[in-house]
């Protein structure tokens, strides 16, 4: 059997699974077990990142030679990641998803949306080196997701976001340059938001924070100096 048969059946098992997952949560749901339909629905949530890596991967098993072009479009569709420059020249970028848990299965899937995203903003501009910076992670979640389904910081997967914000904006992302901020927030839609800031911007930042619009801040292109070169 050829692999693009052997991953496509894998693909059909897990959509199988979580069908009948689907139909136990409605179930769990509709009769109040509420507790018990969250755990379910984490486990959904964990087949679908699955599902995905899995249907990322079956049309190279084609062997076309456009295959990967074409999953990448469709990853930009789909997962459309906004990087750019607030007006106080902080770098930020916006992801219209949540990081997953630690040790999900699922980093590869962020790696897939976020790093194609970078290297295009980057492809026709230099990166801009913040020697000593916050780098900081903005959880925003949907007003109506009760309280106790917001994730604990510190069981959130970061590392994949870093190394690759890191790349662009950072000599490193070590303790030495760069210092770490999680906070949570709740807005209409939920999404991630990534700021890399100069430390001495850090306080601006969080009376910033403090009233961001429900979309986040505006972006733009270039930052500084060199926006003002193509204004």
């Amino acid at each position: 059997m050829s692999i693009f048969l052997e991953v496509l059946g894998q693909a059909d098992s897990k959509l199988k699974q979580m069908s009948q997952q689907v139909d136990n949560i409605r179930w769990m749901a509709e009769n109040g077990r509420y507790d018990a339909a969250l755990e379910h629905a984490l486990r959904l949530e964990y087949n679908s990142e699955r599902l995905t890596l899995l249907t990322r991967a079956l049309p190279g098993y084609t062997g076309n030679p456009l295959a990967k072009v074409h999953v990448e479009k469709a990853i930009r569709e789909a997962v459309p990641v906004e990087v750019g420059y607030t007006e106080q020249g902080w770098f930020c970028l916006r992801m219209p998803l949540l990081l997953p848990k630690k040790a999900s299965g699922s980093a590869d899937y962020i790696r897939g949306c976020l790093y194609p995203a970078m290297q295009r903003f980057f492809q026709d501009k230099p990166p801009i080196r913040y020697p000593e910076c916050a780098l900081i992670f903005r959880h925003v979640y949907n007003k109506d997701r009760p309280e106790r389904e917001r994730r604990d910081h510190d069981n959130i997967e970061v590392n994949i976001v870093s190394d690759i914000v890191a790349l662009y904006t950072l000599p490193d992302d070590g303790p030495g340059v760069c210092n770490h901020f999680y906070c949570s927030a709740a807005a209409k839609a939920e999404r991630t938001e990534v700021y890399v800031v100069p430390l001495e911007d850090f306080p601006t930042w969080l009376d910033v924070e403090e009233n961001m619009p429900e979309t986040g801040l505006p972006l733009s292109e270039y930052s500084g100096k060199e926006a003002e070169k193509h204004m």
